[in-house]
């Protein structure tokens, strides 16, 4: 799982795992928040995006041609307003992730053999590679498949009433 070729493997069984828990949502379920604070489906898709754009991909590239200097900065908590994620319409910004996502697997491909032990020297984070951001990049979408069933569960909880701490909890 470490190198660049399985982790491929592994982003384009996540895209098929997006593909099943997103394309198909109501209308209701897409803009649905467990709470004032959280993200409904809609803003995650379009968080989904551009991490997938201005992020991981980005950064890794930004390592391959300038190693030792950081990458630009990024706003992910500020993108939800700047790039008007709940104006979005749904089914565009789903196909806008997913053909990111093609993208990122053809790149990825090209890839294979990059310099990923390029790094920079992060205030926060010390030393970061661009091995270090394809793991991260992997484990994003794991959180954000997780956030999604979690949505999904409490979704279902809201709509029918029933407590579902039988099924074991969130």
């Amino acid at each position: 799982m470490n190198d660049p070729k399985n982790i491929a493997e592994e982003f384009s069984k996540n895209l098929e795992r997006f593909r099943d828990l997103l394309e198909n949502c109501t209308a209701e379920e897409r803009n649905w928040k467990p709470s004032p604070s959280s993200w409904c489906l809609l803003e995650l898709l379009g968080h989904l995006y551009d991490e997938e754009c201005f992020d991981f991909r980005a950064r890794i590239q930004h390592l391959f041609e300038h190693p030792n200097t950081a990458p630009p900065p990024i706003d992910p908590q500020g993108w939800v307003e700047t790039h008007a994620y709940l104006k979005q319409d749904y089914g565009i910004a789903w196909k806008r992730f997913a053909k990111a996502r093609e993208e990122s697997l053809l790149w990825l491909q090209k890839n294979e053999e990059g310099p990923w032990q390029n790094e920079f020297n992060h205030p926060h984070f010390g030393r970061m590679s661009a091995a270090l951001f394809l793991t991260n990049w992997l484990a994003h979408d794991y959180f954000h498949l997780r956030q999604i069933y979690k949505i999904k569960a409490l979704f279902l909880e809201h709509h029918r009433g029933h407590s579902i701490n039988y099924a074991g909890g969130l």
